[in-house]
């Protein structure tokens, strides 16, 4: 079973890099080459005037190539990790990844070069050749001394970052996960005995590391294949091992572990005994990071020293040194700033940068990405996981920090907090579109309930809007059940301390609620025991009477359950005044920028009065994101072209919003082509009013409109921010089952927004 099971994993491996092509990479034009105009200035002659510019001054390159968002990823095969001297053909399948994981974790470009050149010297000729061509160099799986000759070589020649991964890259994470262990150990840098199994690269790295981290030379005893590196030793020694060499008689692992405060292992299966940690300080803490198997089992470790703190170089273990969490970000920063190097500073504030996202609160989108595991800093949660999104924006501008105030940075950036911002932009693609929303939010504090207070989506956002917001989350649901899972969660906030609960079993405002419920329906069929039972099971009913009472200033509601029923008790409730729910706006942030989508909810069948009502609102909602609304009528006829029912009907509503004159640019009926192709439409129907492309889609009927919604998000990677509940005067939202937790945030910092910001 076993062995059928190897057997179909290694064919899905060779499945992935096979099919649909070959490989993992491919490259893309990242502008237009339609026609003869295009193609004059992709090539000749309108190439040659970038040519002069970088002539002129060669720091042009960034501006006008893409070298400066360009890293290579060079290797000659000799040190694969877990495969060994493979040879350069057979490692481009781990470089083709490296640069897959450069472009999913921090969009960098990368070419991997593979090259047949064993000598270190002529490689690092080869790779120093290379420097017109890309921004920075990472180079990786090069054996060892090899690799410490090739990089000094490289770091003296090249007036760009070089960086060998193998070596600083594990070290840099090593390093995080050692401040952080320390901190739970309650141990410090200076006091530790180290002891360290592996000669190789990585091994001396992190020594290095540890030594700029504050651990004494004198305290770390360094053992490899031949036993310890001791004075006089001859045997397979190199000046980087000879730095590490003890003044002793002892000449074994076994002989020097007594004491040890953490183990640093990168060597082989097996190689630390349970009898050896059993010998080694309390609360030892052990890096067993040798893959595919590590120097020893974590239950083989814990079974003899219990309060071990743990990390391997393994994804089915907690605690898993990884590089990705380091080169991706460290490159970012630097080619950012254009540095020339990347230095010692550089490295510790990346090791920093990392060590304290470990210690903040586990970000959702890594909590989901990682469901079941416990996410919480301690023995088990040392250092982030590779899909923690706030990794590139603390990590990078934190190494561009250090590039700046160290003096290797070509191209200082004025503004740090304004490019940290860009960055978690870029992974958080709602954040730079819902910045003039924060903005609007933070002049005010607002008092947000959350109908489905006990989902974790809910607790998260609660959480998130308590660290970057003014409002304050009321959450709906049992205490008992939101603190658990709270603390499930690894969320620092609780019940009643953090914010108020509504307890629907059992809460001191209960009679109020059900007669003030009762009393706006009495005359719609509901009797007392209706209302008493509502106000004991509907969260969504009993959250419209907390903001009917004004004890809360908007409801969100709607992480489960039909749209539909949750909006009959928002109407039932906070329908009145001359609020009324004109439909649902759903704003889907795709590659190239916002577009909206209404009436995705609302009204499946509207009249036209309610079509140019939506078209009102959403004008209204389209200016908080700082963005001048155009709003195409769409149907499936075009310009009169065809006679049918919502062609008549949006040509309706397209009369009705003349008569009124509205402040924003509209046409209809058309075609969604049309809306979105200016070119398209002016030859269909010259001087439309609508100018360039359409940011609002307004369809005839809820079918189209959330049609068009869905296929968007699921084919075209669209996220959606909303629905947004117009009319309502921002005292109730409903929102999808689907929505994330970021959702969520953004939902209640519109919602946090005061209407006299929009109207």
């Amino acid at each position: 079973m076993e062995e059928r099971r190897q057997d179909t994993a290694r064919q899905a491996a060779l499945d992935y890099h096979e099919f649909p092509r070959p490989g993992k990479l491919e490259i893309r034009a990242t502008k237009p080459l339609a026609n003869g105009r295009d193609l004059s200035r992709a090539y000749s002659p309108g190439v040659a005037e970038a040519c002069l510019e970088i002539k002129a001054d060669p720091a042009n390159a960034s501006r006008y190539t893409a070298r400066g968002n360009l890293v290579a990823v060079v290797s000659n095969g000799t040190a694969v990790l877990g495969l060994g001297n493979i040879g350069a053909a057979a490692s481009k399948p781990v470089m083709e990844g490296k640069a897959v994981l450069f472009k999913k974790f921090a969009n960098i470009d990368c070419f991997d070069i593979e090259v047949n050149e064993s000598d270190p010297e002529r490689l690092a000729e080869i790779v120093c050749a290379l420097e017109p061509t890309f921004g920075a160099i990472n180079l990786e799986d090069i054996k060892a001394p090899d690799c410490f000759i090739v990089e000094k070589l490289c770091r003296e020649r090249m007036n760009i970052p070089v960086f060998h991964d193998d070596q600083h890259g594990t070290a840099i994470v090593v390093g995080a996960a050692a401040t952080n262990a320390l901190h739970v150990a309650g141990k410090a840098f200076d006091q530790i005995k180290v002891v360290s199994t592996g000669g190789g690269a990585a091994g001396i790295a992190c020594l290095d590391m540890l030594l700029k981290l504050g651990v004494r030379r004198e305290n770390v005893w360094l053992c490899d294949i031949h036993g310890l590196v001791h004075e006089g030793r001859a045997e397979d020694m190199n000046p980087q091992k000879a730095a590490y060499a003890q003044a002793t008689e002892k000449r074994s692992l076994a002989e020097v572990i007594d004491g040890a405060d953490l183990f640093l292992g990168l060597s082989g299966p097996g190689v630390l005994k349970p009898e050896m940690v059993a010998r080694m300080a309390p609360r030892p803490i052990i890096f067993a990071l040798a893959n595919p198997n590590p120097e020893i089992q974590p239950d083989e470790a814990r079974a003899v020293a219990p309060d071990a703190i743990i990390a391997t170089g393994r994804s089915d273990f907690p605690n898993q040194v990884n590089n990705v969490l380091c080169f991706p970000f460290i490159f970012r920063g630097a080619l950012d700033v254009g540095a020339t190097t990347i230095n010692d500073e550089m490295e510790l504030a990346c090791i920093e940068g990392i060590a304290a996202l470990a210690r903040a609160t586990t970000a959702a989108e890594a909590a989901a990405a990682y469901r079941g595991e416990t996410l919480t800093f301690g023995p088990d949660y040392l250092i982030p996981k590779p899909f923690d999104p706030r990794l590139v924006g603390v990590v990078s501008s934190a190494v561009a920090r250090a590039a700046m105030e160290s003096g290797v940075a070509m191209r200082p950036i004025a503004d740090l907090d304004g490019y940290k911002r860009k960055l978690d932009g870029s992974v958080f693609r709602s954040a730079m579109i819902m910045r003039p929303v924060f903005e609007a939010a933070a002049t005010t504090e607002r008092r947000i309930v959350f109908a489905e207070g006990e989902d974790e989506r809910v607790l998260r956002a609660a959480n998130a809007m308590l660290e970057e917001t003014t409002d304050t989350p009321i959450l709906i649901g049992r205490p008992e059940v939101i603190a658990a899972r709270a603390e499930r969660a690894g969320l620092p906030i609780r019940p009643e301390r953090d914010f108020e609960i509504v307890n629907p079993e059992n809460d001191p405002r209960y009679r109020d609620y059900w007669e003030t419920y009762h009393q706006l329906m009495a005359r719609r069929g509901v009797s007392p025991d209706i209302a008493r039972a509502i106000m004991r099971t509907n969260t969504t009913a009993i959250g419209a009477v907390m903001v009917h009472r004004d004890e809360a200033d908007s409801l969100i509601c709607g992480t489960f359950g039909q749209y539909n029923w949750h909006l009959q008790y928002v109407r039932q409730v906070l329908a009145r005044d001359g609020l009324y729910p004109v439909g649902a706006l759903s704003m889907i942030i795709l590659e190239d920028g916002p577009l909206f989508i209404a009436d995705t909810q609302c009204h499946n069948d509207p009249t036209p009065q309610q079509v140019a009502e939506v078209a009102i609102g959403a004008a209204r909602h389209v200016r908080r994101f700082g963005l001048t609304p155009k709003i195409a009528l769409c149907s499936h006829s075009q310009f009169g072209n065809l006679d049918t029912y919502t062609g008549r009907k949006m040509r309706e509503a397209l009369s009705l919003l003349d008569a009124r004159e509205p402040d924003f640019m509209y046409d209809g009926e058309m075609h969604v082509d049309a809306a979105l192709d200016a070119d398209l439409r002016d030859r269909i129907f010259p001087g439309s009013r609508l100018e360039g492309t359409a940011n609002v889609l307004l369809f005839p009927g809820t079918d189209a409109a959330s049609a068009v919604r869905n296929a968007l998000k699921m084919r075209a990677n669209g996220l959606e921010v909303g629905p947004i509940l117009m009319g309502m005067g921002n005292r109730a939202h409903i929102v999808t089952p689907s929505i994330t937790t970021r959702g969520l945030l953004n939902m209640s910092v519109l919602a946090g927004t005061p209407v006299t910001h929009y109207s």
